[in-house]
């Protein structure tokens, strides 16, 4: 991976010049924020929504959704996109093949899903502590939290190659695509919603696991599928 152009370019824009750093640290502010007004602030009934022993089941849906967002917002290249070279260019003038850029590009998406998960640990490992959540359990959590970045961070991919010389489509997208899929997912069928499962399993309930995880891969896949499709297309011309 380090011999692929695509990769170390991203690895230079996001962490040597830290413009990555922005998402992690609204995500801690955000995170942190949340952690604090679970424990000090009362809500319309404490013994539901607030106090320590929830705190953590809080805190990690919180964490999920934010990792979510800006993982699909960096994926996107919603910050400093002026400094990335066009996918046309690496294909056509630097010679690349389409496996190439996709290997580049999802190799940076699987670091940037970490590293969010990654600065997001200390808080998430303190309040577990706090509500007393098994070990087993946390480290779940954050397995079925990168599962989740990996899947849906591949859309941003979609949303990029699709649109790279219309930055606003890009944004409407990707918001309605968060929106919808996160949100307003539970709506129409919710044992595929990544909110209302991920709660599930963290309140110990029964969950519908294979029509979940069937959901996400064919999700996955179809989100890779057009991501190569997209670049084929610029393989071609015009």
């Amino acid at each position: 991976m380090r011999s692929n152009p695509v990769f170390r370019e991203g690895v230079a824009i996001y962490w040597l010049e830290h413009h990555a750093f922005t998402a992690y640290f609204y995500l801690l502010l955000i995170l942190a924020t949340i952690e604090f007004l679970t424990l000090f602030l009362p809500a319309f009934d404490p013994q539901i929504w607030t106090g320590a022993a929830n705190l953590f089941k809080i805190s990690a849906i919180s964490a999920m959704i934010l990792v979510l967002y800006f993982g699909l917002k960096i994926t996107n290249h919603e910050y400093v996109p002026w400094r990335f070279a066009p996918l046309k260019r690496w294909i056509r003038e630097e010679g690349l093949a389409v496996s190439q850029v996709a290997l580049g590009q999802l190799g940076l998406l699987a670091l940037h899903a970490l590293l969010l998960l990654f600065v997001s640990f200390p808080l998430l490992l303190w309040a577990g502590a706090i509500a007393r959540a098994p070990l087993s359990s946390v480290l779940v959590a954050f397995g079925l939290f990168l599962f989740y970045a990996l899947v849906y961070g591949v859309w941003g991919l979609v949303s990029l190659s699709l649109w790279e010389s219309r930055f606003e489509s890009r944004q409407i997208f990707i918001r309605f695509f968060f929106l919808c899929f996160v949100f307003l997912s539970a709506l129409v069928y919710l044992p595929v919603n990544p909110v209302a499962f991920a709660l599930s399993y963290l309140e110990g309930r029964e969950v519908a696991v294979l029509s979940h995880f069937v959901f996400h891969l064919a999700l996955f896949a179809t989100g890779l599928g057009f991501y190569i499709w997209s670049l084929k297309q610029k393989e071609r011309g015009p």
